[in-house]
């Protein structure tokens, strides 16, 4: 193996957007959905609306921040632009390697959990078997990784749409009951949204992923931020559909009870759409750990170029151009939290990460704006002020998470 290959450039834009929903539309709103209107109820839309928008306001920083800085370990030379400390730089590239593995297993774990609701497995060599084997495929080469992440993609989504058009959802409801769907200025009723929206958030993390592939994307300073738009907007419609479709279909209470609420809202119609679901359900849990494996690897490669870890990861493989070590190692951490670990502690681990994560990043662009505006530059441009505003975004759910731990 060789130090001196290089990555291989070959994700175009369409890979690209399918990437990028492969890395949110997945496991998290699959299993999330009921959790979410448990806490919203009818206002379940304006909860996903919320979340869908401070991921976007993220995603919009994290879009001009990719087409000035197109490389791996992104978030890295971010922060690194816009503090100039290195000790912080080096402690937010380490938290995204962790989000990263965390959130794999998180998914690896829920995966096997999804599996034993039609077959006893033993669950630790289930999981073993399944982290192992998604390391291979991140191994194999990031074509391959690629193309298998689009094609469980259009899988998970078509799945979704399927759902919208065959549940028994009546939208005429609409034309009188409308106002249900509208919150009262009452307290309680916003502090469900905003806790539905909280909870909703980890259906969104994914999309900052993209960023860490830039040295393998075709022309990723045009490539990357319409990408990363693109595929946050068409997740935001998509959660929104489906969830008033399973409102108007499925009381409340019943999509807050059940472990799979996509999958009630076709309950009855027949056995194929029962366990296609629940097939998908596995693939979903599948594509997000490939994506964390990939998004991690890249990550600690890009780091280890720049002297801010290991040597040693910087090694290519000359026939695969993938990362070899870095996928090796990042795999047996999944590997060893997915075995130890329960499901909902490395769920919650994960959102608080990545929230000071974006928070740290909206704050370096807007730092790195009010020295370089930069307006002719290559790729998109926000206003200054977007990118605080993401900031404090972040900051208030962070804030809003811990207030409700001290409260209740």
């Amino acid at each position: 193996m060789s130090e001196e290959n290089k990555l291989n450039r070959s994700i175009t834009l369409p890979y690209l957007i399918f990437y990028g929903l492969g890395t949110m539309v997945g496991g998290g709103f699959y299993a999330l959905l009921g959790k979410v209107t448990g806490e919203a109820g009818l206002f379940t839309p304006i909860a996903l609306l919320f979340s869908g928008l401070l991921a976007l306001l993220t995603g919009l920083s994290y879009a001009e921040l990719s087409s000035r800085f197109p490389v791996s370990a992104a978030e890295v030379r971010y922060i690194s632009s816009g503090f100039d400390r290195p000790l912080l730089s080096r402690v937010i590239g380490a938290l995204v390697i962790l989000t990263g593995i965390v959130s794999a297993a998180t998914l690896s774990v829920a995966t096997i959990g999804f599996l034993k609701d039609y077959y006893q497995v033993p669950e630790s060599l289930a999981i073993a078997v399944l982290v192992i084997g998604m390391g291979i495929i991140a191994a194999w080469g990031i074509g391959q990784s690629i193309a298998l992440v689009t094609t469980i993609t259009i899988i998970e989504v078509g799945a979704l749409v399927y759902v919208a058009f065959v549940a028994d959802a009546d939208f005429s409801q609409l034309n009188h009951n409308w106002q249900q769907f509208v919150p009262t200025l009452d307290g309680d009723i916003w502090i469900g949204i905003f806790a539905g929206a909280f909870l909703a958030f980890y259906a969104f993390i994914g999309f900052e992923d993209m960023v860490n592939i830039a040295e393998e994307v075709e022309e990723p300073r045009r490539t990357l931020p319409i990408a990363i738009v693109v595929s946050v907007i068409l997740t935001v419609l998509l959660y929104m559909l489906i969830s008033f479709v399973a409102l108007l279909t499925v009381s409340p209470e019943q999509l807050a009870q059940s472990n799979t609420p996509v999958a009630e809202i076709v309950k009855g119609h027949s056995w194929y759409s029962n366990t296609g679901l629940w097939i998908v359900s596995i693939l979903t849990g599948l594509n997000g750990a490939l994506v964390q494996i990939i998004m991690g690897s890249r990550v600690a490669y890009g780091m280890a170029k720049k002297g801010q870890a290991p040597r040693w990861f910087t090694s290519i493989h000359p026939r695969t151009q993938t990362p070899l070590h870095a996928t090796i190692v990042i795999t047996a951490l999944i590997l060893f939290l997915a075995l130890f670990f329960p499901l909902t502690t490395l769920a919650k681990v994960t959102s608080g990460i990545i929230l000071v994560i974006f928070a740290v990043v909206n704050l370096a662009l807007w730092r790195i704006k009010r020295r370089d505006p930069d307006p002719g530059g290559k790729g998109i441009r926000i206003p200054g002020w977007l990118p605080l505003l993401g900031g404090l975004s972040c900051l208030f759910a962070l804030g809003f998470q811990v207030w409700v731990l001290l409260v209740s």
